[in-house]
């Protein structure tokens, strides 16, 4: 389960600290810590973690819910608040402010662990079903049903129209060649004229419009977005 993107723990007791960090590791993950707010949050914004622990008590003029805000305001990394407070007030506001999931001091590792798990999946999951939608200008390109949208309408597309498209979205902002585009959508074995592409672009930008923001790089190829 090991991966490069770790988990962040923003807790100040170091006794607690170690024993999230022990259980998390034996499972196989990464583990970061930072004691206060202003290092966790330079840890976030660093390591892109896949997941942060969060203590609500920490020291100095930056709470755990203020550091909730925070990352809400700048990224979707799932949160999960760690804290003694228990009252229904300060759980309800760590979830209004966007943490996923609380568990509460004393607590159990092995909850702990199980609760980081079933965020990690749900977020996984999430992840998963928007790679599915690539997005640019106006224009949605669903892979998984092979359905294009231009401006909220489904706008009906030759298969070679559609994979066409859909590696230009993957590939959004990057300058493509036309041979690039030939080994990509019609395979490394197809020796057609580059022109094929030509007239595919010509056929999305008929059937798309300014919706598509598809730009041609003269003398190279073209690019999306």
């Amino acid at each position: 389960m090991q991966t490069d993107a770790p988990i962040v723990v923003i807790e100040d007791d170091p006794n607690i600290a170690d024993l999230v960090e022990l259980y998390l590791r034996r499972e196989g993950y990464r583990v970061l810590q930072a004691a206060d707010a202003e290092k966790g949050l330079g840890l976030v914004a660093r390591e892109r973690p896949r997941l942060v622990v969060l203590d609500i008590g920490l020291p100095g003029e930056i709470d755990g819910l203020e550091v909730c805000r925070r990352l809400r305001a700048s990224t979707q990394v799932p949160v999960l608040i760690l804290t003694a407070r228990d009252g229904e007030i300060d759980r309800v506001l760590g979830l209004e402010l966007g943490a996923d999931d609380y568990v509460t001091k004393p607590f159990s590792p092995r909850e702990l662990v199980a609760r980081i798990r079933a965020i990690l999946r749900r977020s996984e999951m999430a992840s998963q079903k928007q790679a599915d939608v690539l997005v640019s200008g106006e224009v949605e390109v669903d892979t998984a049903r092979r359905e294009v949208r231009a401006g909220g309408e489904v706008v009906a597309l030759a298969t070679r129209e559609f994979d066409l498209l859909s590696y230009l979205a993957s590939n959004e902002g990057l300058v493509l060649s036309r041979r690039q585009l030939l080994d990509a959508v019609w395979g490394q074995g197809w020796y057609g004229d580059e022109r094929t592409v030509d007239v595919h672009v010509r056929q999305l930008r008929k059937k798309l419009g300014d919706k598509l923001p598809l730009a041609t790089v003269w003398g190279v190829g073209y690019r999306l977005g």
